[in-house]
Formats: C-alpha cells, sequence, structure tokens
C-alpha cells in the first residue's frame, strides 16, 4: 500500500540572511517582552502562497511545478517600510505592494491552481497584503494593546531583491527551508 502521509507546505520570498536575522532580532524581542513566540517558528518571509497540504509521496511534483513557473519569473525587488497590524493579533512589517510583488503573487496562485489544484480559498476573497510577520496570533488582544503603540511609530526600512522562490515545510515544530528555486535575473 502506498504511503499517504500529506505535509504542510507554503511558497515565500525570503529575505537576504542579514536582513532574516536583524528581523529575527525584533521578533525575539516581541517574545521576550510580549510573549508572542509563535513568529518565531519560521524564517522572516513574504507569504506569496499560503500553507496547504500535499502527499509527501507527490513532492517531487510540486517541486517541478515551482521551479517551471520559477524559470518564468524574474527576480523581485522588495521594500520594507515601517510597522503595520491586523489588529488585535498579528503585527508586521509592512512591504510595499509593488507592481512587481503584486504580479508574482497573482501569478503563483494562478499556476498552483493550474497546475497543482493548490487553491487559496480565503485568498480569492480578499487582496493580497505582503507582509512579514514580527507578532503573531498568540499575542493576546491585550497584550497586543500594549505593545502596538510601540511599534504603531517606529521607523524600519530595508530593501532587497527577493532572487528564489522558497518552498517551506512543517516539520510538526517549526517551518523550515525545503527548496529554493532561483528566479530570473531582474532587468533593473
Amino acid at each position: 500500500m502506498a504511503e499517504t502521509t500529506s505535509a504542510h507546505f507554503f511558497v515565500a520570498l525570503l529575505p537576504s540572511q542579514a536582513l532574516q536575522d536583524e528581523i529575527t532580532t525584533i521578533k525575539h524581542d516581541i517574545w521576550q517582552r510580549f510573549g508572542s513566540k509563535a513568529a518565531l517558528r519560521s524564517p522572516p518571509h513574504i507569504t506569496l502562497q499560503p500553507p496547504f497540504l500535499w502527499p509527501l509521496v507527490e513532492v517531487n511534483q510540486l517541486e517541478h511545478c515551482l521551479e517551471a513557473f520559477a524559470r518564468t519569473q524574474s527576480a523581485v525587488p522588495v521594500r520594507l517600510k515601517s510597522y503595520s497590524a491586523f489588529a488585535p493579533r498579528v503585527i508586521y512589517i509592512d512591504v510595499v505592494q509593488t507592481p512587481g510583488l503584486m504580479a508574482v503573487q497573482a501569478a503563483i496562485a494562478a499556476h498552483l491552481e493550474k497546475t497543482c489544484g493548490i487553491v487559496d480559498r480565503v485568498g480569492k476573497t480578499r487582496s493580497f497584503t505582503p507582509h512579514v510577520t514580527v507578532g503573531f496570533r498568540d499575542l493576546s488582544p491585550a497584550t497586543f494593546r500594549l505593545a502596538w503603540p510601540e511599534f504603531e511609530q517606529r521607523p524600519f526600512a530595508a530593501e532587497f531583491v527577493a532572487s528564489a522562490l522558497t518552498l517551506l515545510h512543517h516539520d510538526g515544530e517549526r517551518w523550515k527551508v525545503f527548496s529554493e528555486f532561483s528566479l530570473k535575473p531582474s532587468n533593473s
């Protein structure tokens, strides 16, 4: 009998390692001061395709699908600017909604639906809000009200070029990089 175990995956853009380290320091601060540890269960990222279940025996098909997509897409310049929130539980670093970023997210959603049958039903009902989470849903509303005033006006600015799509896999405790797919060099 074939193994039918599925695992959770998602597709994201990851900043440079130096920027990941800087953002992880912010996540640690939020954990230490406000008790929100859940954001530390994944590397800093911008989700393009939210978590989905995929059969482990078919992971090569998923990787081929993502590789084919990546070959058609240019590297994406990304600008991070300030903090924002999904009140009353999530604090994040805001990502500027550039045409290139918005286009790649729409394109990957369409590609995964067409080629792999992966559909983000919630994403189809609301617009894409690119962000890098630093305080996650384990912030209670009361703690959020304490933390948010500190971040609401705090400056943050960074830029990077996302040169790969990253497939992340949940190992039962945290999200880890499973594989990466290089994007074409940017023309800019």
